[in-house]
């Protein structure tokens, strides 16, 4: 078998920084964890929270914690910092291959959603954000790696989509749909955030952030790869000019 991680992230309309933050770090006994947080509000307020948040958990799980005991750190180091007065969403997911598991880590109202043997469930359970009590507790799902499945997070960005103009979008269904074209995880979270933008009318309300984790039968090739796009906008120089 062998992991394929997709990712799609886009900004709120008019706003020059995303308040959504993604890392992947590698876990010192082997495998990956990708971590997505989504600090309140947007904007650089936004990213600053979500970046705190981040680091605490990268820094954390490189160390070897828990994924569980990571969460709760970065809940009570923002609950510190900030006196309890801003949240964020926190996500993990994780392949871990001392359990030879997936682990679902969630502090995220939105539900993550899970397809295996043909069937899509959303891991759902009630799961508050960090940062607004001591103690906070994130949700916690471990799954057998196992080719075929496929996994799917997402910023609160996403099912608002299109909500303004009373035309949101349903987020499960549009996953089942893109999985029955037998699409990459790539191809799934391309698919998700084109949807969410066709309803937005390409004028986001929120930052949207999209990950997609695929356990999938393995080829020959044994060079790992990363690849990244990052678009850059007009980025105003120290002399009044800019760069596209």
């Amino acid at each position: 078998m062998e992991i394929q991680i997709g990712v799609a992230k886009i900004n709120k309309y008019a706003s020059s920084e995303s308040g959504d933050t993604l890392e992947v770090v590698e876990r010192p006994a082997g495998g990956l964890s990708v971590v997505l947080a989504d600090g309140q509000r947007s904007g650089k307020s936004a990213k600053l929270i979500s970046n705190m948040v981040v680091r605490k958990v990268i820094a954390l799980l490189a160390e070897g914690v828990r994924d569980g005991a990571a969460a709760r750190a970065a809940s009570d180091y923002l609950y510190t910092h900030r006196d309890g007065k801003v949240q964020s969403t926190l996500n993990i997911l994780s392949i871990d291959l001392e359990s030879r598991t997936l682990v679902v880590t969630r502090n995220n109202p939105s539900p993550v959603l899970v397809h295996a043997d043909g069937k899509t469930k959303a891991l759902d359970e009630e799961s508050p954000p960090v940062g607004l009590r001591r103690g906070t507790r994130p949700v916690i799902t471990e799954l057998d790696l196992r080719s075929g499945l496929l996994v799917a997070l997402y910023t609160d960005g996403l099912p608002f989509a299109g909500f303004r103009r009373n035309h949101p979008l349903d987020v499960p269904a549009e996953f089942d749909r893109l999985l029955a074209s037998d699409a990459a995880p790539q191809d799934v979270a391309d698919g998700l955030m084109a949807e969410a933008l066709k309803r937005e009318q390409n004028r986001p309300g929120d930052d949207i952030s999209v990950v997609v984790l695929g356990v999938l039968p393995r080829g020959k090739d044994e060079v790992r790869r990363m690849w990244a796009r990052l678009p850059l906008g007009y980025i105003e120089s120290k002399q009044g000019r800019g760069v596209a």
